[in-house]
C-alpha cells in the first residue's frame, strides 16, 4: 500500500483517523493499524518486522549499563539488525559475485540465490540500531513497554521510507502527545503538499525518464539523454521529498514531531552543502553513529578523508547491492574530499550561479550512476551526455515531451530551489487572507493529485524497494 493510491487515501486513511481520535488506546491503535500497513501487500514480510521488534525491545532492556556487559550485549544487537539486512539485502549481490568468480576460475557457476527484499528494511535496521546506540549511551533510556515499543518501530507513516526517525526524537511523544487544531490543520497541508509533489511532479517525470533509460546506446541521442538525467533528477527529489513530507505530515496529525528530511538540497552551493540538505536523517545516523566513532575530522587530514570515504561507500552500499550504488557513493566521497582539499574555498570566491551550475552538474552525474542498470550503461550514458549520442531519429528527444512534462519540469525546477517566504502578514486580516489563499491552494493541489492516481498513472515510491 502507498499513500498515493485510492485505498489509502479514502479507506485505510479514514478508518485509522476515526478510531485513534474516538478510542482513547491510541498506541494501540497505531499499531495495529501499522502492522496492518505493512502486512497489506506482502503478509509473508509481517513476521520478520515483528522479529526486528521484539529482538530490538529485548536487546534495549538488556543494555542495562551496571551490568559490565554492555559491550558484547550491544554487538549482538548490532549484528542481530545488521545481519538481517545483509542477508535479505545481500545475499542475491553476493552470490552473483562468488558464481561470476567461480566461472572465471573455470571453477563452474555456483547456484544464485533469490532471496525477496522486504519492504522499508534498511529504514527499519538503521532505526533498530540507533535505539540500541542510544540507549548504550545513555541517551535515553530502555522502553520497558512492549507496546509502546512495537508502536514506535512499527508507525506506518515512516516506516517504509522513512525519515529515520530515532527514539529519541519521539520519546516524549510516545507518552504524551496533545492533539491540536494546529497539528491537524498544518499536517494534514504538509501531507497534501507531499502528495502533489509526488503525484503532479514526480510521477509525471518518471515517465519520461524511465523511457528514455531504458533505451540503448544506439537509439539514445544527446538531447534525449539529457532530458532524461532531468526528469530523474526532479523525479528522485519530489518522490523521496514528497514521502518525507507526507510522512511528517502525517505524523504530526497525530502529535508527533518527526525530523526534517530534505531541505531544498538543490539550492546548495557546494556538494558539502548538499549533504547537509539531502536526505538529512540519513547524514546524521551515519555522522553520529559512524563518522564521529570513527574519529571524524579529529586525527588529521588524511583520517578525515578516509572516514569521509568510508562513510559514502558504505551510503552508497546502503542504497542498493550493486556496483552502481558503490560507485555513486564513492563519486560523493570524492567530491567532499576535493572540496575540503580547497576546492570548497574556491567555491566561495566565484559567481553564485556559477558555483550552482557546478553542484548541478555534479548531482546529475551521481544520479546516471544512481539510476543506470550497470556501470557499461552509466560510461554509456555519459558519453551521450558528452555529445556522442546516436544520430538515429527513432527516438529524438521531443519523443518523450509533453504539455504535462514540460509543465512538471517548468515546476519542479522551480520549487526545487526556490526559498518560500513564511513570514507572516503584519496585519491580521492580510495573515486570514495569505492563509485562505494558501489553504485553498493546498486543496487544489489534493484535488488535482487524486484526479491523477484515478486516472491509473505512474505510482510507485523510489525508496520502497531500499
Amino acid at each position: 500500500m502507498v499513500f498515493s493510491s485510492i485505498t489509502f487515501l479514502f479507506y485505510f486513511l479514514p478508518a485509522f483517523l476515526i478510531f485513534y481520535f474516538l478510542l482513547p488506546w491510541k498506541n494501540l491503535t497505531l499499531l495495529v493499524f501499522s502492522l496492518l500497513f505493512y502486512g497489506w501487500g506482502e503478509p509473508r514480510f509481517l513476521p520478520i518486522l515483528i522479529a526486528y521488534i521484539i529482538v530490538n525491545y529485548a536487546f534495549g532492556l538488556l543494555l542495562n549499563r551496571e551490568s559490565g556487559r554492555t559491550d558484547a550485549i550491544l554487538i549482538g544487537g548490532l549484528i542481530a539488525n545488521f545481519g538481517l539486512l545483509l542477508y535479505f539485502k545481500y545475499a542475491n549481490f553476493l552470490t552473483e559475485q562468488m558464481s561470476w568468480l567461480a566461472k572465471y576460475l573455470d571453477a563452474g557457476p555456483l547456484p544464485v540465490s533469490h532471496v525477496i527484499l522486504p519492504l522499508g528494511i534498511s529504514f527499519i535496521s538503521f532505526q533498530g540500531a540507533s535505539y540500541l546506540i542510544d540507549v548504550y549511551r545513555g541517551v535515553v533510556p530502555p522502553q520497558r513497554s512492549l507496546l509502546k515499543f512495537a508502536m514506535y518501530k512499527s508507525m506506518f507513516p515512516q516506516l517504509i521510507a522513512g525519515p529515520i526517525v530515532r527514539y529519541s526524537d519521539i520519546a516524549a511523544d510516545i507518552d504524551r502527545r496533545p492533539t491540536t487544531l494546529d497539528n491537524l490543520f498544518n499536517g494534514a497541508q504538509q501531507f497534501m503538499i507531499g502528495l502533489g509533489q509526488k503525484v503532479l511532479i514526480a510521477n509525471v517525470v518518471a515517465r519520461p525518464a524511465d523511457q528514455i533509460f531504458s533505451l540503448g546506446p544506439s537509439d539514445l541521442s544527446t538531447g534525449a539523454a539529457w532530458l532524461g538525467i532531468t526528469c530523474y533528477t526532479l523525479q528522485i527529489y519530489f518522490d523521496f521529498a514528497g514521502y518525507s513530507n507526507m510522512a511528517i505530515g502525517l505524523g504530526r496529525v497525530m502529535g508527533f514531531t518527526y525530523p526534517i528530511n530534505f531541505d531544498r538540497p538543490y539550492a546548495s552551493q557546494s556538494i558539502t552543502e548538499f549533504w547537509r540538505r539531502w536526505h538529512i536523517t540519513l547524514s546524521r545516523w551515519f555522522r553520529d553513529y559512524l563518522y564521529i566513532p570513527l574519529g571524524g575530522n579529529r586525527y588529521g587530514a588524511f583520517k578525515t578523508y578516509s572516514n569521509l570515504m568510508v562513510v559514502f561507500v558504505l551510503c552508497g552500499f546502503w542504497h542498493g547491492a550493486s556496483w552502481t550504488f558503490l560507485v555513486w557513493g564513492i563519486y560523493h566521497g570524492t567530491f567532499l574530499v576535493i572540496e575540503r582539499l580547497g576546492l570548497g574555498s574556491l567555491l566561495h570566491k566565484i559567481w553564485r550561479p556559477a558555483r550552482h551550475t557546478y553542484v548541478i552538474l555534479a548531482i546529475m552525474g551521481g544520479w546516471v550512476f544512481f539510476r543506470s542498470d550497470s556501470i557499461h550503461r552509466a560510461i554509456s550514458f555519459f558519453k551521450t551526455l558528452a555529445g556522442g549520442g546516436s544520430s538515429s531519429m527513432n527516438f529524438p528527444f521531443e519523443r518523450f515531451l509533453s504539455p504535462s512534462v514540460e509543465i512538471a519540469i517548468i515546476f519542479g525546477a522551480v520549487l526545487s530551489v526556490a526559498q518560500i517566504n513564511r513570514q507572516s502578514a503584519e496585519q491580521t486580516e492580510e495573515r486570514w487572507s495569505l492563509r485562505t489563499a494558501g489553504s485553498m491552494l493546498v486543496l487544489a493541489i489534493f484535488a488535482l493529485s487524486v484526479l491523477a492516481i484515478s486516472s491509473g498513472a505512474y505510482n510507485p515510491f523510489i525508496y520502497y524497494r531500499f
